[in-house]
């Protein structure tokens, strides 16, 4: 069978999945109603800059409920980029570009379960993204368990510059289940499972892969990639005003890459108006079969894309929050700053500048307000 059927044949399947389930949340009883998620309105920017890319853009998302079982909400995010990272600096000319997002979702409450449907588009110069998912959450056991059953189909578009005959598309289908459970009053913890297959164009036109020291062929990646991920999380109230997280998540594909996320948070209020969240993250992965960073030989499949190989990264994060202002009905006009700095470093990556092993820092900024209504 061959990959786009078969990978058709999964997404019909986890639709007929949803389908039975939505059907019997619908048909359930319940004793208790959940909660629609709370009407507000958020205002972004955000600047990251490192490895010679700088993206900046405003984002802005409001959602507000309709009755007592709807909630609609509508965000736009903006990528100003300005790209002369190793890749482009070594084998093409840095280019600047914009792209814009839209995301729409509606929420719908039925007792003690929640239906969501949200749907994505997003426009470069050269390349289009759309998407839409479908998601069911279910609380049993009093509420004390609640399980997650998603969905999301996207399509891409993938265009070239100065080349209006260059046309591919790829094709995503994602499929995710989750767990959260009430273990004390204190502690709440989950675990969620993730499956993405990809079909199509999955490389970059632009990417010319090095052989014997030399930039001379376009990259030619498999036209079909699965992946998992497994998450593990738990979060913890310490009773002080203050609170603790931990998270663990484990990635691999049948591309070889294996990756392994850790990341622990804390966060604590300070007098009545502030709250402080503090994170440290560390990722490592490993290189994919088909990646080198100078090929000797003349494979089947051969890229020299920095992501596909082996590397580590490093953040440590810091937000701070404030309560501007707070009115009758529990109101609230919140004013948030985060920065967080990440460390790079491949280990089998050539800055061909220098002929050492690549390494950047980057640094990521938020400034946001967000209003409750």
């Amino acid at each position: 069978m061959a990959a786009t059927e078969r990978f058709g044949s999964l997404a019909a399947h986890a639709w007929r999945v949803l389908a039975s389930l939505a059907g019997g949340l619908l048909a359930s009883g319940g004793a208790r109603a959940v909660d629609l998620p709370a009407d507000r309105a958020e205002a972004l920017f955000h600047v990251y800059d490192g490895g010679g890319v700088r993206a900046t853009g405003p984002a802005l998302l409001v959602r507000k409920k309709l009755a007592d079982k709807v909630s609609v909400s509508g965000s736009y995010y903006v990528d100003m980029v300005s790209n002369a990272s190793v890749d482009v600096v070594t084998t093409a000319s840095p280019f600047k570009e914009k792209r814009d997002a839209f995301d729409v979702g509606v929420d719908y409450v039925v007792r003690d379960a929640t239906l969501k449907f949200s749907a994505s588009s997003s426009q470069e110069p050269d390349y289009t993204a759309r998407s839409w998912g479908l998601d069911v959450s279910q609380e049993v056991f009093g509420g004390m368990t609640t399980v997650n059953l998603g969905y999301t189909r996207g399509n891409d578009r993938v265009g070239k510059h100065l080349e209006p005959n260059f046309a591919e598309r790829a094709t995503h289908w994602q499929y995710r289940v989750g767990v959260t459970q009430v273990l004390t009053p204190r502690w709440i913890a989950s675990a969620n499972v993730e499956a993405v297959s990809d079909d199509g164009y999955l490389g970059s036109p632009y990417r010319v892969a090095r052989f014997f020291g030399v930039p001379s062929r376009h990259e030619n990646v498999p036209g079909t990639r699965s992946s998992r991920a497994i998450k593990l999380r738990a979060i913890g109230d310490l009773g002080a005003r203050d609170a603790v997280r931990g998270e663990y998540r484990y990635f691999w594909d049948n591309w070889a890459i294996k990756a392994h996320t850790l990341e622990a948070g804390y966060s604590r209020y300070i007098g009545e108006l502030w709250l402080a969240d503090a994170t440290a993250r560390f990722h490592k992965q490993g290189a994919a079969l088909f990646y080198s960073d100078n090929f000797t030989t003349t494979p089947t499949y051969f890229s020299t894309n920095r992501q596909l190989s082996a590397f580590d990264s490093f953040g440590l994060g810091l937000k701070l929050s404030y309560l501007l202002k707070r009115v009758e009905g529990g109101h609230e006009v919140k004013a948030h700053g985060a920065y967080e700095r990440i460390r790079f470093q491949y280990g089998d990556f050539t800055d061909a500048r220098t002929g050492r092993d690549y390494s950047f820092d980057a640094n990521l900024l938020q400034l946001y307000l967000t209003a409750s209504f």
